[in-house]
């Protein structure tokens, strides 16, 4: 098998042949047929990322493909079945050998190169709307960073449940994505009447927040009584400081998400989740077509744009067909 392997943090991953790995009872291994690329296969070249595996590794935390080998002990899955997985890493290869209890099946419908790419964007967003925000039709739901990678999928989800969904993004062309993802409104972040805007309209029931900064800020002030507001990540590189009286005052539910904790200490829920939107797209509720689709040795290459911030929206590795 070939894989794109880090030898050493800081320096590029670099493509090598190795042996495949030894399938154990518990596993499954997969014929790669495609990877997602995420910024947290950046902090991982660097060795920053919290869940860095030790050297060397193949980067790659979510692919999918087709099973090729079982191990002795799975007894749901079987050889043919299409899957995708959220392995951590090892996904930027062409084979992979991965807990079976990590792997769910892709529906008929849905192509191996959106199941590869939509597990962690919509995965998280899904499992806070619906796990930790409880969404039902009818909330008022406002989406910061409403164009990124998990904002966009918060915008699609809620708008699929059936919530009222209003987005915030950066620029023109960013607000009409939003709009065009089925957003009931949408509003540039740069906008200095923007707090006054949000004010005037009704207050938001769950605010989905992935930006942080002024931006948490402004939507805190926005939230109904008993809203919940949802801390998904810090994109501006300001951690806001939560005002605890305020929270007491308007009675406020603060939740936080790391999904890849919650796959540590509660995987059942991540799995249900993900059969879930597995459903939601099968039944075309939602789209997750990659942004742009790269092929296996224009990797490298996708990570720099991926770096350099050349990219919108998600990056699919797509891998060679094998020899007939």
């Amino acid at each position: 098998m070939q894989a794109w392997r880090v030898l050493d943090h800081g320096t590029g991953p670099v493509l090598l042949d190795m042996p495949v790995p030894v399938v154990c009872d518990t596993d499954v291994r997969i014929e790669t047929r495609a990877c997602g690329l995420n910024f947290a296969d950046l902090l991982m070249i660097r060795g920053t990322y919290q869940d860095t595996p030790p050297l060397p590794f193949t980067l790659g935390l979510e692919l999918a493909g087709t099973i090729v080998e079982v191990g002795a002990g799975v007894k749901d899955l079987r050889v043919g079945d299409r899957v995708a997985c959220y392995a951590g890493s090892g996904g930027l290869a062409t084979q992979a050998v991965v807990p079976a209890d990590r792997c769910v099946k892709i529906p008929d419908g849905v192509s191996t190169e959106a199941a590869a790419g939509l597990l962690i964007t919509y995965g998280t967003s899904h499992l806070a709307l619906v796990d930790r925000a409880a969404i039902r039709p009818g909330d008022r739901l406002l989406v910061t960073g409403a164009a990124g990678g998990v904002g966009k999928t918060a915008v699609e989800i809620g708008v699929a449940l059936g919530a009222d969904v209003t987005g915030i993004a950066r620029g023109a062309d960013k607000v009409a994505r939003v709009r065009a993802l089925g957003a009931n409104a949408a509003f540039d972040s740069d906008d200095p009447n923007l707090t006054e805007t949000l004010r005037g309209m009704d207050r938001f029931n769950i605010v989905y927040d992935a930006i942080g900064g002024d931006l948490f800020r402004t939507a805190m002030r926005c939230t109904a009584p008993e809203g919940r507001i949802l801390a998904i990540g810090f994109a501006s590189g300001d951690v806001p400081q939560i005002p605890a009286n305020h929270v007491m005052v308007k009675n406020l539910i603060i939740h936080g998400l790391y999904w890849g904790g919650v796959l540590k200490y509660a995987p059942h829920k991540v799995f249900e989740s993900l059969s879930q939107v597995f459903d939601l797209v099968a039944q075309g509720a939602l789209d997750p077509q990659p942004d742009h689709i790269m092929t296996f040795d224009q990797a490298d290459t996708a990570l720099t744009m991926l770096k350099d911030r050349k990219t919108t929206g998600k990056v699919v590795i797509t891998m060679p067909l094998p020899p007939a």
